[in-house]
Protein backbone atom coordinates (compact mmCIF):
# COMPACT_ATOMS: atom_id res chain seq x y z
CA UNK A 1 0.00 0.00 0.00
CA UNK A 2 1.39 3.68 -1.03
CA UNK A 3 1.45 5.72 1.54
CA UNK A 4 1.94 9.86 1.34
CA UNK A 5 2.92 12.04 4.66
CA UNK A 6 3.15 16.27 4.66
CA UNK A 7 4.53 17.88 6.97
CA UNK A 8 3.04 20.93 6.08
CA UNK A 9 -0.28 20.08 6.81
CA UNK A 10 -2.43 20.78 9.62
CA UNK A 11 -3.49 17.25 10.17
CA UNK A 12 -0.98 15.27 12.41
CA UNK A 13 1.80 12.44 10.84
CA UNK A 14 -0.37 10.39 13.65
CA UNK A 15 -3.62 10.96 11.85
CA UNK A 16 -3.08 10.83 8.42
CA UNK A 17 -1.20 7.37 9.16
CA UNK A 18 -4.32 6.12 10.74
CA UNK A 19 -6.92 8.28 8.14
CA UNK A 20 -4.60 6.07 5.15
CA UNK A 21 -4.70 2.65 6.66
CA UNK A 22 -8.06 2.78 7.50
CA UNK A 23 -8.96 3.52 4.45
CA UNK A 24 -6.69 0.75 2.91
CA UNK A 25 -8.76 -1.36 5.11
CA UNK A 26 -12.15 -0.63 3.84
CA UNK A 27 -11.52 0.23 -0.15
CA UNK A 28 -9.81 -3.66 0.15
CA UNK A 29 -6.24 -2.46 -0.49
CA UNK A 30 -5.12 -3.62 2.47
CA UNK A 31 -6.51 -7.27 3.46
CA UNK A 32 -7.66 -9.26 6.47
CA UNK A 33 -4.36 -10.86 8.17
CA UNK A 34 -1.87 -8.48 5.77
CA UNK A 35 1.60 -7.70 7.89
CA UNK A 36 2.08 -4.08 7.95
CA UNK A 37 5.47 -2.00 7.85
CA UNK A 38 7.12 -2.06 10.88
CA UNK A 39 7.94 1.45 12.87
CA UNK A 40 11.34 0.72 12.12
CA UNK A 41 10.65 0.69 8.57
CA UNK A 42 7.88 3.88 8.30
CA UNK A 43 10.32 5.58 10.66
CA UNK A 44 13.56 4.91 8.02
CA UNK A 45 11.46 5.21 4.78
CA UNK A 46 9.80 8.64 5.41
CA UNK A 47 12.15 9.83 8.32
CA UNK A 48 9.53 9.96 11.16
CA UNK A 49 9.99 9.44 14.72
CA UNK A 50 9.29 6.19 15.68
CA UNK A 51 7.21 7.29 18.60
CA UNK A 52 4.91 9.28 16.32
CA UNK A 53 4.73 5.88 13.71
CA UNK A 54 3.80 3.95 17.18
CA UNK A 55 1.05 5.68 18.73
CA UNK A 56 -0.60 5.88 15.17
CA UNK A 57 -0.72 1.90 15.17
CA UNK A 58 -1.85 2.00 18.97
CA UNK A 59 -4.97 4.21 17.92
CA UNK A 60 -5.28 1.90 14.68
CA UNK A 61 -5.44 -0.93 17.71
CA UNK A 62 -8.22 0.67 19.72
CA UNK A 63 -10.45 1.14 16.84
CA UNK A 64 -9.93 -2.27 16.27
CA UNK A 65 -8.67 -1.76 12.39
CA UNK A 66 -5.03 -3.71 13.51
CA UNK A 67 -3.59 -6.34 15.84
CA UNK A 68 -0.29 -6.60 17.56
CA UNK A 69 1.14 -10.33 16.69
CA UNK A 70 3.91 -10.16 19.72
CA UNK A 71 7.66 -10.41 17.98
CA UNK A 72 5.99 -10.29 14.64
CA UNK A 73 4.36 -7.29 13.78
CA UNK A 74 1.48 -5.05 13.23
CA UNK A 75 -1.38 -7.03 11.01
CA UNK A 76 -4.52 -5.95 9.66
CA UNK A 77 -7.26 -7.38 12.06
CA UNK A 78 -9.42 -10.17 10.64
CA UNK A 79 -13.29 -9.20 10.70
CA UNK A 80 -15.77 -10.65 13.50
CA UNK A 81 -18.18 -13.42 11.87
CA UNK A 82 -20.54 -11.82 14.30
CA UNK A 83 -20.92 -8.49 12.86
CA UNK A 84 -24.34 -6.89 11.84
CA UNK A 85 -25.52 -7.52 8.07
CA UNK A 86 -25.77 -3.42 8.29
CA UNK A 87 -22.64 -3.31 9.21
CA UNK A 88 -20.97 -5.53 6.29
CA UNK A 89 -23.74 -3.86 3.62
CA UNK A 90 -22.18 -0.26 5.14
CA UNK A 91 -18.56 -1.38 4.87
CA UNK A 92 -19.04 -2.55 1.06
CA UNK A 93 -20.55 0.35 0.21
CA UNK A 94 -17.70 2.68 1.27
CA UNK A 95 -15.27 0.53 -0.14
CA UNK A 96 -17.36 0.69 -3.54
CA UNK A 97 -16.63 4.60 -2.84
CA UNK A 98 -12.45 4.12 -2.37
CA UNK A 99 -12.38 2.05 -5.51
CA UNK A 100 -14.06 4.61 -7.90
CA UNK A 101 -12.37 7.58 -6.53
CA UNK A 102 -8.70 5.67 -6.86
CA UNK A 103 -9.72 4.68 -10.73
CA UNK A 104 -10.20 8.58 -11.18
CA UNK A 105 -7.02 9.23 -9.98
CA UNK A 106 -8.06 11.62 -6.91
CA UNK A 107 -5.60 11.66 -4.23
CA UNK A 108 -6.34 10.09 -1.13
CA UNK A 109 -5.86 13.62 0.84
CA UNK A 110 -8.39 15.32 -0.94
CA UNK A 111 -10.42 12.13 -0.72
CA UNK A 112 -10.30 12.43 3.06
CA UNK A 113 -11.06 16.60 2.83
CA UNK A 114 -13.96 15.68 1.07
CA UNK A 115 -15.30 13.59 3.37
CA UNK A 116 -14.79 15.77 6.31
CA UNK A 117 -16.53 19.01 4.55
CA UNK A 118 -19.31 16.37 3.66
CA UNK A 119 -19.26 14.62 7.79
CA UNK A 120 -19.35 18.41 9.17
CA UNK A 121 -22.35 19.74 6.88
CA UNK A 122 -24.71 16.96 8.41
CA UNK A 123 -26.52 17.53 11.82
CA UNK A 124 -25.26 15.82 14.51
CA UNK A 125 -26.77 13.00 15.70
CA UNK A 126 -25.96 12.08 18.94
CA UNK A 127 -24.56 14.06 22.60
CA UNK A 128 -21.19 14.06 23.22
CA UNK A 129 -20.65 13.89 27.52
CA UNK A 130 -16.68 15.04 28.01
CA UNK A 131 -16.00 14.45 31.29
CA UNK A 132 -13.01 12.58 32.86
CA UNK A 133 -14.33 11.22 35.98
CA UNK A 134 -15.92 7.80 34.74
CA UNK A 135 -18.35 7.62 37.47
CA UNK A 136 -19.44 10.77 36.87
CA UNK A 137 -19.95 10.30 33.59
CA UNK A 138 -22.24 7.43 33.45
CA UNK A 139 -24.14 8.96 35.80
CA UNK A 140 -24.52 12.17 33.88
CA UNK A 141 -25.39 10.17 30.68
CA UNK A 142 -28.13 7.96 32.21
CA UNK A 143 -29.95 10.94 33.14
CA UNK A 144 -29.27 12.90 29.53
CA UNK A 145 -30.85 9.54 28.29
CA UNK A 146 -34.10 9.78 30.18
CA UNK A 147 -34.92 13.06 28.77
CA UNK A 148 -33.64 12.57 24.90
CA UNK A 149 -33.79 10.22 22.06
CA UNK A 150 -30.63 10.98 20.48
CA UNK A 151 -27.94 8.23 21.46
CA UNK A 152 -25.56 9.70 24.31
CA UNK A 153 -21.76 8.79 23.96
CA UNK A 154 -18.80 9.68 26.99
CA UNK A 155 -15.51 10.20 26.26
CA UNK A 156 -12.44 11.82 28.45
CA UNK A 157 -11.43 15.49 27.98
CA UNK A 158 -7.82 14.64 26.44
CA UNK A 159 -8.08 15.97 22.78
CA UNK A 160 -7.06 12.36 21.36
CA UNK A 161 -10.83 11.00 22.28
CA UNK A 162 -12.62 14.18 21.52
CA UNK A 163 -10.98 14.49 18.12
CA UNK A 164 -12.32 10.84 17.02
CA UNK A 165 -15.66 11.29 18.55
CA UNK A 166 -16.56 14.80 17.36
CA UNK A 167 -17.67 14.35 14.04
CA UNK A 168 -22.00 14.00 14.57
CA UNK A 169 -21.82 14.63 17.72
CA UNK A 170 -22.91 17.58 20.08
CA UNK A 171 -20.52 18.51 22.57
CA UNK A 172 -21.49 18.98 26.50
CA UNK A 173 -19.68 19.10 29.42
CA UNK A 174 -20.44 20.25 32.95
CA UNK A 175 -20.11 23.28 34.17
CA UNK A 176 -17.49 22.84 36.74
CA UNK A 177 -15.49 21.19 33.95
CA UNK A 178 -16.09 23.41 30.93
CA UNK A 179 -13.36 25.71 30.90
CA UNK A 180 -11.16 23.11 30.64
CA UNK A 181 -13.37 20.81 27.94
CA UNK A 182 -13.07 23.94 26.15
CA UNK A 183 -9.77 23.46 25.29
CA UNK A 184 -10.04 19.84 23.65
CA UNK A 185 -12.21 21.83 21.32
CA UNK A 186 -11.64 23.31 17.87
CA UNK A 187 -11.99 27.15 18.23
CA UNK A 188 -15.84 27.61 16.34
CA UNK A 189 -17.16 24.70 18.04
CA UNK A 190 -20.37 24.73 20.52
CA UNK A 191 -20.46 23.50 23.30
CA UNK A 192 -23.48 22.58 25.84
CA UNK A 193 -22.84 23.36 29.15
CA UNK A 194 -24.85 21.53 32.18
CA UNK A 195 -25.42 22.75 35.59
CA UNK A 196 -25.48 20.83 38.76
CA UNK A 197 -29.18 20.78 40.89
CA UNK A 198 -28.87 22.22 43.99
CA UNK A 199 -27.91 19.83 46.76
CA UNK A 200 -29.91 22.06 49.27
CA UNK A 201 -33.05 22.61 46.87
CA UNK A 202 -33.31 18.88 46.10
CA UNK A 203 -33.14 18.18 50.51
CA UNK A 204 -35.13 20.71 51.02
CA UNK A 205 -38.53 18.74 50.87
CA UNK A 206 -36.97 15.81 53.16
CA UNK A 207 -36.43 18.12 55.61
CA UNK A 208 -36.79 17.67 58.90
CA UNK A 209 -34.92 14.83 59.64
CA UNK A 210 -36.38 11.85 61.77
CA UNK A 211 -34.19 10.81 64.44
CA UNK A 212 -33.46 7.53 65.03
CA UNK A 213 -34.03 6.68 61.48
CA UNK A 214 -31.56 4.30 59.61
CA UNK A 215 -30.57 6.39 56.46
CA UNK A 216 -28.38 4.99 53.45
CA UNK A 217 -26.43 6.82 50.59
CA UNK A 218 -25.96 4.59 47.67
CA UNK A 219 -23.60 5.75 44.13
CA UNK A 220 -20.70 4.38 42.50
CA UNK A 221 -19.35 8.20 42.37
CA UNK A 222 -17.30 9.26 45.21
CA UNK A 223 -18.20 12.85 45.66
CA UNK A 224 -21.73 11.73 45.55
CA UNK A 225 -21.51 10.08 48.80
CA UNK A 226 -19.23 12.36 50.21
CA UNK A 227 -21.40 15.42 49.58
CA UNK A 228 -24.85 14.01 50.64
CA UNK A 229 -23.17 12.82 54.40
CA UNK A 230 -22.08 16.28 54.69
CA UNK A 231 -25.58 17.81 53.83
CA UNK A 232 -27.49 15.17 55.80
CA UNK A 233 -25.27 16.29 58.85
CA UNK A 234 -25.72 19.68 57.96
CA UNK A 235 -29.28 19.60 58.14
CA UNK A 236 -29.41 17.72 61.15
CA UNK A 237 -28.99 14.12 60.87
CA UNK A 238 -27.45 12.02 63.51
CA UNK A 239 -24.30 10.63 61.92
CA UNK A 240 -24.63 7.61 63.38
CA UNK A 241 -27.59 6.91 61.82
CA UNK A 242 -26.02 7.47 58.02
CA UNK A 243 -25.29 4.06 56.15
CA UNK A 244 -22.72 4.70 52.97
CA UNK A 245 -22.60 2.26 50.04
CA UNK A 246 -20.10 2.44 47.19
CA UNK A 247 -22.26 0.74 44.58
CA UNK A 248 -18.49 -0.17 42.56
CA UNK A 249 -17.92 -2.40 45.84
CA UNK A 250 -18.96 -6.32 45.61
CA UNK A 251 -22.64 -6.89 47.84
CA UNK A 252 -23.07 -2.97 48.67
CA UNK A 253 -26.88 -3.58 48.49
CA UNK A 254 -26.71 -5.83 51.93
CA UNK A 255 -28.32 -4.82 55.10
CA UNK A 256 -30.04 -1.64 52.97
CA UNK A 257 -33.53 -3.17 53.73
CA UNK A 258 -33.33 -2.28 57.47
CA UNK A 259 -32.87 1.24 56.36
CA UNK A 260 -35.64 3.50 56.86
CA UNK A 261 -34.65 5.42 52.97
CA UNK A 262 -31.86 5.08 50.73
CA UNK A 263 -30.90 7.90 48.96
CA UNK A 264 -29.14 7.35 45.58
CA UNK A 265 -28.24 8.97 42.29
CA UNK A 266 -30.12 8.15 39.32
CA UNK A 267 -28.03 5.51 38.05
CA UNK A 268 -28.08 3.25 41.17
CA UNK A 269 -31.94 3.96 41.80
CA UNK A 270 -32.53 1.69 38.79
CA UNK A 271 -30.19 -0.99 40.29
CA UNK A 272 -32.31 -0.66 43.72
CA UNK A 273 -34.84 -3.53 44.54
CA UNK A 274 -37.24 -1.55 45.97
CA UNK A 275 -37.48 -3.51 49.21
CA UNK A 276 -36.62 0.14 50.84
CA UNK A 277 -38.09 3.12 50.19
CA UNK A 278 -35.74 4.84 47.38
CA UNK A 279 -35.30 8.59 46.65
CA UNK A 280 -32.95 9.26 43.70
CA UNK A 281 -31.56 12.51 43.69
CA UNK A 282 -30.46 14.05 40.01
CA UNK A 283 -27.58 15.66 39.51
CA UNK A 284 -28.80 17.90 36.18
CA UNK A 285 -30.69 20.93 37.04
CA UNK A 286 -34.34 21.09 35.32
CA UNK A 287 -33.20 24.38 33.28
CA UNK A 288 -30.38 21.82 31.66
CA UNK A 289 -32.59 19.30 30.93
CA UNK A 290 -35.09 21.40 29.21
CA UNK A 291 -31.93 22.80 27.01
CA UNK A 292 -31.07 19.55 26.06
CA UNK A 293 -34.32 18.42 25.15
CA UNK A 294 -35.05 21.80 23.24
CA UNK A 295 -31.53 21.84 21.58
CA UNK A 296 -32.50 18.14 19.72
CA UNK A 297 -35.63 19.69 19.08
CA UNK A 298 -34.48 22.13 17.26
CA UNK A 299 -31.91 20.32 14.91
CA UNK A 300 -34.35 17.72 14.13
CA UNK A 301 -36.60 20.40 12.99
CA UNK A 302 -34.70 23.82 12.46
CA UNK A 303 -38.01 25.35 11.30
CA UNK A 304 -39.95 24.51 13.94
CA UNK A 305 -42.75 22.59 11.36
Amino acid sequence: MQLWFSRRSEISIRDQLRTQVILGILSGELAPGQRLPSTRELGRRFHLHPNTVSAGYRQLEQGKWVEFHKGSGVYVRRQDSTRRPAAVALDQLIGDFFRSARKTGIPLAEVRDRLRHWLEMQPPDRYLLIETDRALARIIAEEIRQVVALPVMACASDKACVEEMLVGSIPVALAMTATGVRESLPADAELLVLELRSAGHSLAAHLPARSGSLIAVASGWPTFLKTARTMLIAAGFDPECLVLRDTSQANWQRGLKQCAVVICDTLTGQELDRTARVITFPLLADSSLKELREYQRFIQDPLGS
